[in-house]
């Protein structure tokens, strides 16, 4: 395992950035006099939206990234490429969450935000491939 030490880092960092997101959301909205759970109305202009929603989106891109991850130290997936593959997600989830909790135009649906969403997504569905491949290879 030795090898995936970088990866196992990154695969953490993610972890522990969806925990420290779930801190700040829940510390956000007590202060501000909110209830735990989903902020309405949904609204990018919202601070307290932008923050609930980039903890959520933390959140649900954690899972389809990490099990591969996981899975890939498991079937021998290169350590050097997985661990490019874990780090250029951890540089795109921190981006995604930067630009978000900025707001302005580029937060908004459909610009920068949702191209680093879906960019994320893209290195997520390459793990998967590429741990599949190695698998039954």
């Amino acid at each position: 395992m030795e090898a995936y030490t970088l990866s196992i880092i990154g695969v953490l960092a993610l972890c522990l950035l969806a925990i420290l997101l779930a801190i700040y959301s829940g510390a956000s909205k007590g202060r501000a006099g909110a209830l735990s759970g989903p902020v309405l109305p949904a609204d990018d202009d919202n601070p307290l939206y932008r923050i609930d929603r980039v903890h959520l989106n933390s959140v649900e891109a954690l899972a389809p990234f990490v099990v591969p991850a996981v899975l890939a130290m498991m079937v021998g997936v290169g350590p050097t490429v997985l661990a490019a593959l874990v780090w250029l997600h951890v540089v795109i989830r921190l981006v995604h969450l930067t630009v978000y909790l900025r707001g302005g135009n580029a937060a908004k649906g459909g610009n920068v935000r949702t191209l680093l969403y879906v960019s994320g997504a893209l290195v997520a569905a390459i793990l998967i491939v590429v741990t599949g491949w190695v698998a039954i290879t």
